[in-house]
């Protein structure tokens, strides 16, 4: 989106947050306060051409009001600006990053999930064994009470945060080694016997603002309950692509990330060849990680209550602790 364009909407968005007629000058002060300076003169010329457009609707000295087409034009414009949000966020969030493979100090990416303690504990035992069955990001978790901050996030009262690792922590490692590392898609992969057969729903990273896993998962379209129990269902995974020439470095690093309690690959492709029934250009080879909000979806699928917040922020690895400690702590809420 151009410069002008921007502009334009950076008008009409003042103009509907404040719901009424509007001066040039005010119009001009709320524009500075949001970090976006014009002067009056600027702000009258927009004004002038978008009242020719339809968009605003001028009322003399007492300013302007935006109009029914100027609220379209804006949302359609708002609509554009988050396509390919969430893709970019990965690409930030990974290289942001700093977590050292070999000390294992720094921070990951994590998810945090706000729920009931009460609830929590009646879902802790199922919770676990989406761990136990490797239908997980690693094996790490963090609670965090009420009141503790993650990113933008505060743990509101009567609630406790369960983190877990995201996968795109996968993506910060594999960058910190000089293997490039593009987020194609998160879908949801069917199991048969324990093992990953193809995937039946998708969502490309480009044409969302939101977490594709998340939106599974609260659509309740997920089987985890029915995966612990014999091994098939549909659990959250993400397609990755990497150069062919790397995926030896790249099961190197996998078996790393496992040792450490952050494991996420479920199969690495070659070059050019389909992965789970994924096609792959010439060029680049595939690879398949576990989603990191799979443990909590069990929560979901009892038709209890749980607000999911992927890629929430950052937490150092130390403060993370095997899943096994988790029913311990629980407990003690």
């Amino acid at each position: 989106m151009d410069r002008q364009r921007l502009n334009r909407m950076a008008i009409l968005r003042v103009l509907r947050e404040r719901g009424g007629i509007m001066s040039t000058v005010q119009i001009a002060s709320q524009l500075v306060a949001g970090e976006r300076e014009m002067s009056e003169r600027t702000v009258r010329l927009y004004l002038q051409k978008m009242e020719e457009e339809g968009l605003i609707r001028h009322h003399g000295k007492r300013g302007s009001e935006v109009t029914p087409a100027g609220i379209a034009e804006l949302d359609a414009a708002l609509v554009m600006q988050r396509i390919g949000s969430l893709s970019a966020r990965i690409d930030r969030m990974t290289y942001r990053m700093d977590f050292d493979l070999a000390t294992c100090a720094g921070t990951v990416v994590v998810n945090v999930a706000l729920i009931e303690p009460d609830i929590l504990r009646t879902c802790c035992d199922e919770i676990c064994r989406v761990f136990a069955c490797g239908y997980a990001m690693g094996n790490r978790v963090c609670l965090l009470a009420a009141g503790e901050r993650l990113g933008d996030q505060v743990v509101p009262e009567g609630l406790v945060g369960l983190c877990t690792v995201c996968s795109i922590s996968v993506n910060g490692v594999l960058l910190k080694h000089g293997v490039p590392i593009h987020s194609r898609f998160g879908g949801l992969l069917e199991l048969c016997a324990g093992s990953p057969l193809r995937f039946c729903e998708f969502i490309n990273y480009d044409g969302t603002s939101l977490d594709p896993l998340e939106i599974f998962i609260l659509s309740r379209m997920t089987s985890y309950r029915q995966a612990i129990i014999d091994g098939n269902g549909r659990i959250g995974a993400s397609f990755r692509e990497i150069p062919p020439e790397s995926c030896d470095t790249v099961a190197l690093l996998a078996s790393r990330l496992e040792d450490v309690g952050m494991g996420g690959f479920m199969a690495i492709g070659h070059n050019a060849e389909p992965l789970l029934g994924v096609p792959v250009l010439e060029g680049r080879a595939g690879a398949v990680v576990v989603g990191g909000l799979n443990p909590v979806a069990v929560v979901l699928e009892r038709g209890l209550s749980c607000r999911l917040n992927a890629m929430s922020g950052y937490l150092p690895y130390h403060r993370l602790h095997h899943y096994e400690d988790l029913p311990r702590k629980v407990a003690a809420l």
